[in-house]
């Protein structure tokens, strides 16, 4: 009798031998999948999958530049808690207005925070010094308006992530010489890895003989190549660092050690000038992490408690 070229399987299912690991292993892959489900039903809440619910939202105008509009988009939650946080939407001090996300603002919305997400034209169609010129127009225009929008310009934070959290401790360290009344322009600030010194922009191996910025940075300023009182003079105007007053407000700082696009040095050095100053300032470090994570979104309910702590008490 010939072989058969396919040789006969045990049924899996009846096999008397094979059938109770098999229901084992069927039962332990149906508790994984139901855990796996609850993470991920987890991790969608906690980190914003889920999009919070809006009583309002709309984008306003504020200004314009070389033709585009400058605008900020308005999102406020059901149960609004009366206070406003400014959003700096900016890396590189590029910005575009739809990539800050109700989803993204859930730490602080959740808290009943209405969010205030503030664009500007990128560069290098607007240079750095236009940017924090045009940025400072839209937190006037909010204040200016922040009634109409059920909060109060006396109890606003702002936050903000690398040249975002540059713009928003520019607003925090100089914002009240731009405010008509003399007030703060903001009363909180919480911001990650931010840009606090232009003198000490990139890497070490970059700096250059002449004291200029990085070849890399140069073209964000529109400073000739070469004017190096021209640049110092812009370096000092934009750098938080150097505006740091005993009247700042409180700042929280949360940077990576191993950041290679914002040295975490920029943190710290703030963070020691605000504490000679004699201001509340933190700086939370996180360890192995570089420019951005991937469990950030958890890290804004930091930047949230902040808030909870610090603008409730402002004046």
């Amino acid at each position: 009798m010939r072989t058969p070229l396919i040789q006969p399987q045990p049924d899996l299912v009846s096999h008397p031998q094979l059938d109770r690991p098999l229901r084992r292993q069927e039962k332990r892959a149906k508790r994984f999948g139901i855990l796996a489900t609850s993470l991920l039903g987890l991790a969608m809440v906690t980190s914003g999958c889920l999009s919070p619910k809006l009583e309002r939202r709309e984008t306003i105008r504020y200004g314009q530049r070389k033709g585009h509009d400058l605008t900020y988009e308005l999102m406020q939650p059901k149960r609004s808690n009366g206070l406003g946080v400014v959003v700096m939407v900016s890396g590189s001090w590029k910005s575009n207005p739809d990539s800050f996300t109700p989803n993204i603002g859930r730490a602080f919305l959740k808290r009943g925070y209405t969010l205030l997400a503030l664009s500007h034209l990128s560069q290098p169609k607007a240079t750095i010094p236009e940017i924090v010129e045009d940025v400072t127009q839209g937190m006037r225009h909010i204040r200016q308006h922040a009634s109409d929008y059920g909060i109060t310009a006396k109890s606003l934070g702002v936050t903000g992530a690398s040249a975002g959290g540059h713009l928003a401790l520019m607003m925090a360290t100089r914002g009240k010489e731009w405010t008509p009344d003399g007030d703060p322009m903001v009363h909180a600030a919480a911001v990650f890895f931010p840009v606090t010194d232009m003198h000490r922009l990139g890497k070490m191996e970059e700096r250059l003989a002449d004291g200029g910025p990085p070849e890399s940075f140069r073209k964000y300023f529109g400073i000739a190549e070469g004017d190096t009182a021209a640049w110092n003079a812009v370096a000092t105007d934009l750098s938080p660092l150097k505006h740091v007053s005993p009247d700042l407000c409180p700042v929280l700082m949360i940077h990576g050690d191993e950041d290679e696009v914002v040295r975490w040095e920029q943190s710290q050095w703030f963070l020691e000038a605000a504490q000679d100053q004699g201001v509340s300032a933190k700086l939370i470090t996180k360890p192995g992490k570089g420019h951005g994570w991937a469990t950030i979104l958890f890290d804004m309910n930091d930047l949230a408690r902040w808030f909870d702590q610090h603008l409730n008490d402002a004046p």
